[in-house]
C-alpha cells in the first residue's frame, strides 16, 4: 500500500489534534507499468526477430552473386571448364566483379582456343615435311642396306630435298618460338630506341642476297622508334622476303621510308582482294603460294612485332600490279627521350 498522512488546516483551528491518512494499493501503478514493460518487451522481441530475419534475407540476397562467383571459381578450378558465366544484375561493385570475371573467362577460353589451334596447325605443318624427310631418308638407308646404289642424279636430288626439308623445319620451329614469346610491355627492358632506317637498310642487304636477279630501289629518311630490335628487324626481313619470293625475275622491289611509314612494293602477281583479310592469320597461306616454301607464320610475326611497337601494318594491291606492304610506327626524325610511348 502507498500511505499519505496529513493534518488539514481546517482541523487545526478547532483545537483538536487530528490527522488524515489515505492509503492506496501499489497495484494501481505497478500493473500499468508491468503491462507497459511486457508490451515493450514483446515489441522489442518482434523487432529483433524481424530485423534478424530481414538482415539474413538482405545478406543472402547481397551475397548471392559472391556465392555464384565462388561456385564458378571452384567449378573452373575443379573441371577447367571456361564456358561458365555468372549472371550480371545491377551496377554495383559485386556486379562489376562478376562482369570482370566473365570477361576474364572469355579471354582465357579464347587464349586456350588459340593455343590449341596453334598446336593443331603446327602439327599439321610439321607432318608434311617430316613425312617427306622420312621417305627420302628411308630410300637412302634402303639403298645402303641392299647395296643397290641410286643413280647419281637421284641421290643428289634426294640429298637436296633432305637439306631443303631440314631448313624448312628449322624455319618453322624458329617461327613457332618467336610466336610463343610473351609480348613486350611498353617500358620493359626489351623495348629499346631503334633506328628504323638502319634496320631497313640491314634487311635490304639480306634481301639483295636472296634476290640476285631482282632490282632494288631504296629511298629512306631517318626515323627513330621504340621497339624490340630483333623482332622489328625480323618483321622487315619477312616483308622483304615475301616481296622477293613472289617477284618475277628482272622485276623491281621498291622500299621507301617516309615519316614513319615503311612501304615495300613488288611487281608480283598480287593478292586477291578476298584473301587480304586473312594474310596475317597464323598458318594461313594463299592457295597460289602453298607450293612455295614457307610456314604461313611470317606475316603473323610481322603483325605481332609492329603492334607491340604501337604501329599498324597492312597489305594492299599496288597501283601498277603486285603487292604493297605498308608498315606505320609512331616515332620521330630525331632520337626521342628515353621514355617509350604508351600503346593501347
Amino acid at each position: 500500500m502507498r500511505v499519505v498522512t496529513s493534518q488539514p488546516d481546517h482541523f487545526a483551528g478547532s483545537g483538536g489534534n487530528y490527522a488524515v491518512s489515505i492509503a492506496q494499493p501499489l497495484s494501481v501503478v505497478s500493473k500499468p507499468l508491468d503491462g507497459l514493460a511486457w508490451l515493450l518487451l514483446g515489441v522489442t522481441g518482434v523487432g529483433v526477430v524481424g530485423a534478424a530475419t530481414a538482415g539474413v534475407g538482405i545478406a543472402r540476397a547481397g551475397l548471392r552473386p559472391v556465392k555464384q562467383l565462388t561456385d564458378a571459381t571452384e567449378h573452373i578450378a575443379r573441371t577447367e571448364d571456361l564456358s561458365v558465366r555468372i549472371p550480371v544484375d545491377g551496377g554495383d561493385e559485386v556486379a562489376r566483379l562478376a562482369d570482370s570475371f566473365n570477361a576474364m573467362t572469355v579471354a582465357l577460353a579464347s587464349s586456350r582456343e588459340r593455343q590449341q589451334q596453334l598446336i593443331a596447325d603446327a602439327g599439321h605443318e610439321l607432318r608434311t615435311p617430316l613425312t617427306s624427310l622420312r621417305t627420302n631418308i628411308e630410300l637412302l638407308i634402303r639403298s645402303e642396306k641392299t647395296g643397290r646404289e641410286l643413280p647419281a642424279g637421284v641421290r643428289g636430288d634426294l640429298l637436296t630435298s633432305v637439306e631443303a626439308q631440314i631448313g624448312e623445319l628449322s624455319g618453322l620451329i624458329g617461327d613457332l618460338q618467336e610466336l610463343s614469346r610473351p609480348d613486350a610491355a611498353p617500358g620493359s627492358a626489351s623495348m629499346q630506341l631503334v633506328a628504323l632506317h638502319e634496320v631497313a637498310s640491314r634487311a635490304l642487304s639480306r634481301a639483295r642476297l636472296r634476290g640476285k636477279d631482282l632490282e632494288f630501289t631504296c629511298k629512306m629518311e631517318d626515323w627513330f622508334i621504340w621497339a624490340e630490335p630483333a623482332a622489328l628487324e625480323r618483321a622487315v626481313v619477312n616483308l622483304l622476303d615475301n616481296a622477293v619470293k613472289f617477284s618475277p625475275a628482272r622485276s623491281t622491289v621498291s622500299l621507301r621510308l617516309e615519316a614513319g611509314q615503311l612501304s615495300i612494293e613488288d611487281e608480283g602477281p598480287g593478292i586477291p582482294s578476298d584473301e587480304l583479310p586473312h594474310v596475317f592469320e597464323r598458318f594461313w597461306r594463299s592457295p597460289s603460294a602453298r607450293s612455295l616454301p614457307g610456314s604461313g607464320l611470317g606475316l603473323a610475326i610481322v603483325a605481332r612485332a609492329v603492334h607491340a611497337s604501337g604501329g599498324s601494318v597492312g597489305l594492299h594491291a599496288a597501283p601498277g600490279g603486285g603487292t604493297l606492304a605498308i608498315m606505320t610506327i609512331p616515332g620521330a626524325r630525331t632520337p626521342p627521350p628515353k621514355i617509350p610511348p604508351r600503346t593501347e
